[in-house]
């Protein structure tokens, strides 16, 4: 017996996907027919067709014990009209032969779809609200996210696709996972790309396995045949080795030490000296010696003798500088401020514009790289890069009122449940109200 196609084009179902034949199926949507079949026909017939796009990812048992008769809407109600009329002058003039004005008639109100509310509860299901917020191309694919620990509901891992969310929730799902789910498929040149970049990751794999293996069988084979007295002699060759260590490198940084200690004594005093204390700057200047003192202290043995002996000079011209420095008078000004008030001459607005256009071609070179970090082309991906939108997308690419979605973090918050208003059902369906009102009699009748 050969399985049904998911998107059968011989008999017409409307699914939850953003595939293409499902967009030509929905092309092809007719309403239930009432001439010629029975109410009980037309019932079925409505339920069947609704049910292949509302929730046909879980059992119908499952469906009949979600359905609830209660439709949540939403009455618009005008303050002023209820505060002016007590509602008197729909009965003037009955009877009487009296005509109405035409135009003190008031527009009718549009009707509230209440039947379009049937799935109501099938759109709190996690599932069903991460397809709603476009964060995957089918609810199939949906409910997979959610199995394979991809989901989250307020910063927790929810592996159930059936969890009913509550208003204020906010659920949220790994953006590599989105960017697959939306994203274009991969170029037959990028898979096979793709393909040789995972052989040599696997080759590289096995080799360093196998490296590390023969290593580990060698170190074993050389303790094995290694003497008991290795131990004693290692012992005794120990004093030997550090006997013919330079010593007088050692002390050369033994006393540098002492000398870099000597810097932080002289730092402490000069910072603890209450008759002329330093300002708020000279302070934050000796802070920061005695904080590139301790870490030179910290790498004072691994460092050379040159780079050591440099770093000390350079500590100790820093500390006489900043121990000696006096702030200049406001009143006298120095040559190098006047000649820098000086008019600027032509070579130097040449030079300024000169280095304006260089500016330019940096930022504008910056900015393209950053395009193509952004947009780079990864093999290794399961999507094609750079990103694209996956075809056919658009026509299904709304989210309803009762999400807040951002799309850049993936995440979503659940606001409240879905109402109904004058001539707007919050649940989105491609089927006609009176098509939803069948549906609801044939699930009002099994309660």
């Amino acid at each position: 017996m050969t399985r049904k196609r998911f998107h059968g084009l011989k008999r017409v179902k409307f699914r939850m996907t953003w595939n293409k034949y499902n967009l030509y199926n929905l092309s092809r949507l007719t309403p239930t027919k009432k001439g010629v079949s029975t109410f009980f026909q037309q019932k079925w017939a409505s339920k069947s067709a609704t049910r292949a796009y509302h929730g046909e990812q879980i059992r119908e048992k499952q469906w009949q014990r979600m359905f609830t008769s209660r439709l949540n809407a939403v009455i618009p109600m005008d303050y002023k009209y209820l505060a002016e009329h007590d509602g008197s002058e729909f009965a003037a003039g009955r009877g009487s032969g009296k005509d109405q004005d035409p135009s003190h008639r008031q527009r009718q109100p549009q009707q509230i779809p209440y039947m379009a509310m049937t799935y109501a509860p099938m759109e709190r299901r996690l599932d069903v609200a991460i397809f709603r917020a476009l964060f995957a191309s089918s609810v199939r694919q949906a409910r997979q996210f959610v199995t394979h620990g991809n989901a989250k509901v307020n910063g927790k891992k929810m592996p159930y696709p059936g969890y009913l969310l509550n208003p204020g929730d906010m659920f949220q799902v790994e953006p590599e996972r989105v960017l697959f789910a939306t994203g274009k498929e991969k170029p037959q040149s990028q898979i096979a790309e793709g393909r040789d970049l995972r052989k040599k990751k696997r080759a590289i794999n096995v080799r360093r396995h196998e490296t590390r293996k023969a290593a580990r069988g060698a170190a074993a084979k050389k303790a094995a045949n290694k003497p008991a007295t290795a131990k004693a002699e290692k012992q005794s060759t120990m004093p030997q080795k550090l006997a013919g260590e330079d010593l007088f490198e050692l002390e050369i940084r033994k006393q540098r030490r002492a000398d870099m200690q000597e810097l932080i004594k002289q730092v402490t005093s000069i910072m603890d000296n209450k008759k002329s204390a330093p300002g708020a700057k000279k302070k934050q200047e000796l802070r920061a010696i005695v904080k590139d003192i301790r870490s030179t202290m910290a790498s004072i043995k691994r460092k050379p003798l040159d780079e050591l002996e440099a770093s000390v000079a350079d500590l100790v011209s820093r500390l006489s500088t900043t121990s000696g420095n006096h702030k200049p008078s406001p009143k006298k000004r120095s040559t190098s401020e006047s000649e820098s008030t000086a008019p600027p001459t032509d070579e130097s607005s040449s030079l300024a514009s000169a280095e304006k256009k260089m500016e330019k071609k940096v930022q504008k070179a910056r900015n393209s790289l950053m395009i193509k970090r952004q947009n780079q082309v990864d093999e290794s991906k399961p999507y094609a890069t750079p990103w694209q939108p996956r075809d056919y997308m658009s026509a299904f690419a709304f989210i309803p009122r009762y999400l807040e979605v951002n799309q850049k973090i993936c995440s979503a918050v659940y606001l409240r449940h879905p109402v109904a208003r004058p001539g707007y059902g919050e649940v989105p369906t491609p089927f006609h109200p009176d098509q939803s009102q069948l549906a609801f009699n044939w699930y009002l009748r099994r309660r």
